[in-house]
């Protein structure tokens, strides 16, 4: 009797690990799905021109149409594997993608979108991470759709795929536009 006891808290603790071991990292809840996305106002990047003023632009602009927010950095290994198939979703024209460059220097931006090119229409700078912490940001790169009534439909962890474009996204897109 007195080896019961620990066997069986042994056994309870193993089923958590296990059932925890099955889930998906990728697949963090959020409490924003189905909720409206939250308000945000963010500066221009101005890319390519150096001497355009200064605009922000935030989620008024975007009203009566979904479109993607895209959470990226220069210094972010997961951003540079997504990349390319921004760029391919951009050139497709599906749905306005929205880049807002997280907690990362202008020069690296700069850099960044020189040597890769530019995907999104805008460019948002949310350099103290504010909107990140809005949108309940884990870490970058993380896509959200946000549907044509200004709700937040789905999240993305991690970088974006075709394959996970067209299985969470795409479904999506029609039944939140």
């Amino acid at each position: 009797m007195r080896y019961a006891i620990p066997l069986v808290v042994l056994g309870v603790l193993l089923a958590f690990f296990t059932v925890g071991l099955k889930r998906d990292p990728r697949l963090l809840p959020s409490p924003l799905i189905g909720k409206p996305a939250p308000a945000f106002s963010l500066p221009v990047a101005a890319f390519p021109n150096t001497d355009a003023a200064p605009l922000k632009l935030g989620n008024a602009e975007f009203a009566g149409k979904p479109y993607l927010v895209n959470f990226f950095a220069s210094w972010c290994a997961g951003c540079q594997v997504e990349h390319p198939y921004l760029m391919t979703l951009a050139k497709q024209g599906a749905v306005t993608l929205v880049g807002i460059d997280y907690k990362d220097a202008d020069a690296d931006l700069r850099q960044w979108l020189a040597a890769r090119g530019n995907p999104y229409a805008p460019i948002l700078v949310d350099l103290d991470g504010r909107a990140g912490i809005d949108f309940g940001v884990y870490g970058v790169p993380e896509t959200f759709l946000i549907g044509a009534d200004g709700r937040v439909l789905h999240k993305h962890v991690g970088a974006l795929t075709p394959e996970a474009f067209e299985r969470d996204f795409k479904p999506l897109l029609g039944a939140g536009s």
